[in-house]
Order: structure tokens, then C-alpha cells, then sequence
């Protein structure tokens, strides 16, 4: 299995808002077209560490989420989030 790419510093100090707002900025210049070839690759491989900054984000938050079940006794109670 390959290593999983490391994100850089300047990113992963980065909240998730900030990142995404960055990242859509990014696609924005990049379907305009207006920028040089270099400052594209540079600019596609910074959009991609920010897309696994913002995936990585949401993971940790999924991981949090607690559910709401209905107990035996007619209660209600909290439960780890599971995907199943």
C-alpha cells in the first residue's frame, strides 16, 4: 500500500472552513484557465492536499458524532456514531 501523501504544515493548521474556502478559490483559477502551466501544477497539488486536509477534517468529525437512539425503557440515549 502506498504512503499515504503528508499534508503540510501550513495546511493542516488549517480549519476546515478556511481550507474549503481556499480549495474552492483554487478550482475557481483553475477553470478560469487564466493561469501559467507551473502556477497550475502548483496550485492543483496545493487543491490536493487541501481536499485530504478537509477529507481528514470531516473523518475526525464523523468519529464524534453521537446518535440519538430510543432506549428499551421508552428513554433516549446516546450512542458512538457507527456507520452500520
Amino acid at each position: 500500500m502506498p504512503d499515504t501523501p503528508v499534508i503540510p504544515a501550513d495546511i493542516a493548521k488549517l480549519g476546515f472552513e478556511e481550507a474549503l474556502a481556499e480549495l474552492e478559490k483554487i478550482v475557481r483559477n483553475l477553470e478560469d484557465g487564466k493561469i501559467r502551466l507551473d502556477d497550475a501544477v502548483r496550485a492543483y497539488e496545493r487543491g490536493a492536499a487541501l481536499k485530504r486536509h478537509c477529507e481528514s477534517r470531516l473523518r475526525a468529525a464523523q468519529l464524534k458524532v453521537e446518535k440519538i437512539v430510543l432506549a428499551e425503557d421508552g428513554g433516549v440515549k446516546t450512542e458512538p456514531f457507527s456507520e452500520d
